[in-house]
C-alpha cells in the first residue's frame, strides 16, 4: 500500500468498488451520498475547467472553504490537473488571506460556505479567479454546476510523482506570518498507508468531518486515510445541525480538539449534573446504562477510536471520559511532518503522554529537549523560506520547536515550547505548560496562559469556561483559590504565581487572541494584558476583571 500515491489509490477504489459510496453530504436537512464513480466524474470535470481557465502544471489553486464533499471532490481535480493545493483557514482575517494568496501565487480560487463571508472579501484580489462551490458564498466568476456541465471529464490526468509537490500547507502563525509547509505526495501517502495499518482503518470505518480541513491533522487523519482506507466520510452542515448531524453519523472513528472535548462534557453537565453524574456511575448496572445513553446521546456510542490533538488536553478531562467507557487517544504531530507524529493506540493509552513513535518514525530529543522527527513525511521546506527551511530540517531532522520528555516504554511527553521558556525578574527560568496544564484541570477553566517575563513572580490569565459563568461567583473563587493554593504548594519558589487574573472577555480568533487551529496567541495575549498586570495588588490573590 505505501507505494500507491494518492491518485493511484483513488484509481484503486474506482476499480474495486466503483459504486460504493465515499463522501455524504447534508444540505437543507437530507443527505446526498457521492459513490467513488461520481467523485471521479466531478473531479475530472472540475480539472478539465482548472486547465480551461489556464492552469498549468505546478500553478496553486486555494481553497477557502468549510468541510464539504465538494472539498474532497476539488483537492482531487487539483491533483488531476497536475497543480498544487493551497488549503486556506475558513476563520482568517482577510488580511491573512491576502497575504497567502499573495505569497503562494495563486490563480484560482474555490469558494465554499464560510461564516460572514463578507468580511473575507477583501482579502482576494481582483486578478483570482473565482469559482464557487454549490452552496451560498462570496462573490464569484464561475458557478459549480454551470462549469462542470460546461467541461467533459479529463481524460489525460497528470501522473503523480512521489517527490512531486501536491500542497502547500500554511501554519497558523503563533507568531509572524504564516509559513507555507510544502508537502510531497510520497508524505502523504507514507502517513495515510501506514496510518490505516496501525489504526486497522477500512471501508466498514465511517469518519465525521468537522474540524478545518486547512489543517494537516483533519486533512491526515480523515481525508487521506479515508481515501487510503476505503472508509466512508460524513460532513456536518452547519454549526446549528452538529449534534443533531453527529448523531445520524454516528462515526466508528472520531477526531477532535480539546476545547471542543470540554464542551462536549459542559452539555452533558448542563442536562446532569455533575454531582448526580458521579453517584450515578458509581452503581455497576445503572453507570453502565447511563454511560451508554450519554455515548449514544453523544452520536459516539460506535466510536472505537477517539482522538484528541492539536493542543494538550487535561488528564483530569480524559478521566471523565473514561469513566464513561470512552478512552481519548491523544496524539501529536506538526503540519511540517502532516500530523504524522506520536499517538496513543488504542488499548495502549497513557494518559498525560501523546503516545510512542508511530511507525518508521524516529523520535530523539537534543540537548535541550526540543522534539526531532525524522520520517518520510517530513515536508520538503517551506515555500519561499530557503533560510527557514534549513533552520527547520537542519541535519535532515525536523526541529519541532516543543520540548518533550521521553519515558522508559517510549511514550512522549510534551513539556512545553523551547521559545515559551521566559525569565522572572529574578533571572530564574520558567516553563509554562507544565503549570498551565495543572490549572486547566480545574473544570471552570477554558483556557490558561502563563505570563511573567520581567515580573517578580509568574501570573496566569485564565479565560472561565461557560458553565463557570453561569456559577455563583464565590463557588469559582473559592474552586479557584484552592486550586492555586495547592498548585503553590508543589511549585518551585520561583515558579510560584502571584496572581490569577479572570479574565472578561474570551480569546478568540476574530480578536487575535487564538490562530485558526485554536492554539492561543501568547504573545498576543501578554500584549494585551500587560497594562492591566502592573496595576494588580502586590500582594497575591485572585482578581477578577471588571
Amino acid at each position: 500500500m505505501t507505494e500507491q500515491l494518492p491518485l493511484q489509490r483513488f484509481q484503486y477504489w474506482l476499480e474495486t468498488a466503483p459504486d460504493r459510496v465515499w463522501l455524504s453530504q447534508p444540505v437543507d436537512g437530507r443527505w446526498h451520498d457521492f459513490t467513488w464513480r461520481e467523485v471521479d466524474d466531478q473531479a475530472r470535470r472540475l480539472a478539465s475547467a482548472l486547465r480551461g481557465l489556464g492552469c498549468e502544471p505546478g500553478d496553486r489553486v486555494a481553497l477557502l472553504a468549510k468541510n464539504c464533499a465538494e472539498w474532497f471532490i476539488s483537492d482531487l481535480a487539483i491533483m488531476l490537473a497536475g497543480l498544487v493545493s493551497v488549503p486556506l483557514y475558513p476563520l482568517q482575517t482577510a488580511e491573512s488571506i491576502a497575504y497567502v494568496l499573495d505569497h503562494a501565487e495563486c490563480k484560482v480560487v474555490l469558494l465554499g460556505k464560510l461564516d460572514e463571508p463578507e468580511k473575507l472579501e477583501a482579502g482576494i484580489a481582483p486578478q483570482i479567479v473565482r469559482i464557487a462551490m454549490p452552496y451560498p458564498t462570496l462573490r464569484a466568476d464561475h458557478q459549480w454546476h454551470a462549469l462542470l456541465d460546461a467541461h467533459e471529464p479529463l481524460r489525460e490526468v497528470h501522473q503523480q510523482q512521489g517527490d512531486e509537490l501536491i500542497s502547500i500547507l500554511y501554519t497558523s502563525g503563533t507568531t509572524g506570518q504564516p509559513k507555507g509547509a510544502m508537502l510531497s505526495a510520497r508524505a502523504m501517502a507514507f502517513s495515510a498507508a501506514n496510518s490505516t495499518l496501525e489504526m486497522k482503518l477500512s471501508e466498514r470505518d465511517q469518519f465525521f468531518s468537522y474540524l478545518p480541513l486547512s489543517h494537516a491533522a483533519e486533512r491526515f487523519l480523515v481525508q487521506m486515510n479515508s481515501l487510503y482506507s476505503g472508509a466512508r466520510v460524513a460532513f456536518v452542515e452547519s454549526l446549528e445541525t452538529f449534534a443533531a448531524d453527529l448523531r445520524h453519523v454516528r462515526p466508528t472513528v472520531f477526531f477532535s480538539v480539546p476545547r471542543l472535548w470540554t464542551r462536549f462534557q459542559q452539555g452533558v453537565l448542563e442536562r446532569l449534573p455533575a454531582r448526580r453524574l458521579d453517584l450515578l456511575l458509581c452503581v455497576p448496572v445503572i453507570g453502565a446504562l447511563v454511560a451508554r445513553k450519554i455515548r449514544r446521546g453523544l452520536g459516539l456510542d460506535r466510536a472505537r477510536i477517539l482522538v484528541s490533538g492539536a493542543a494538550a488536553i487535561s488528564p483530569g478531562l480524559l478521566d471523565w471520559y473514561k469513566r464513561l467507557g470512552m478512552i481519548i487517544c491523544e496524539g501529536y504531530g506538526m503540519t511540517e511532518n502532516f500530523a504524522y507524529g506520536a499517538f496513543n493506540r488504542p488499548g495502549k493509552v497513557r494518559f498525560g503522554t501523546v503516545g510512542r513513535p508511530m511507525p518508521f518514525l524516529e523520535l530523539r530529543l537534543a540537548d535541550n529537549g526540543e522534539i526531532l522527527f525524522r520520517s518520510p513525511t517530513l515536508m520538503l521546506g517551506y515555500y519561499r523560506e530557503p533560510e527557514l527551511s534549513a533552520q527547520a530540517l537542519a541535519g535532515g531532522w525536523l526541529h519541532t520547536g516543543d520540548k518533550g520528555e521521553v519515558d522508559a516504554d517510549g511514550y512522549l511527553r510534551i513539556t512545553g515550547r523551547v521559545k515559551d521558556i521566559f525569565k522572572t525578574s529574578k533571572g530564574k527560568y520558567v516553563a509554562p505548560a507544565p503549570i498551565e496544564g495543572e490549572i486547566a484541570k480545574n473544570t471552570w477553566v477554558e483556557q490558561v496562559c502563563l505570563m511573567g517575563s520581567n515580573l517578580d513572580q509568574p501570573l496566569a490569565l485564565i479565560e472561565l469556561s461557560p458553565a463557570a459563568r453561569l456559577q455563583p461567583r464565590e463557588r469559582v473563587t473559592a474552586d479557584l483559590q484552592a486550586t492555586l493554593n495547592g498548585l503553590n504548594a508543589d511549585l518551585q519558589p520561583h515558579e510560584r504565581l502571584s496572581h490569577l487574573l479572570l479574565v472578561r472577555d474570551s480569546w478568540t480568533v476574530d480578536n487575535g487572541c487564538m490562530t485558526p487551529t485554536m492554539k492561543i496567541r501568547r504573545n498576543v495575549l501578554e500584549a494585551r494584558y500587560a497594562e492591566r498586570v502592573t496595576s494588580l495588588p502586590s500582594e497575591p490573590s485572585l482578581h477578577w476583571e471588571n
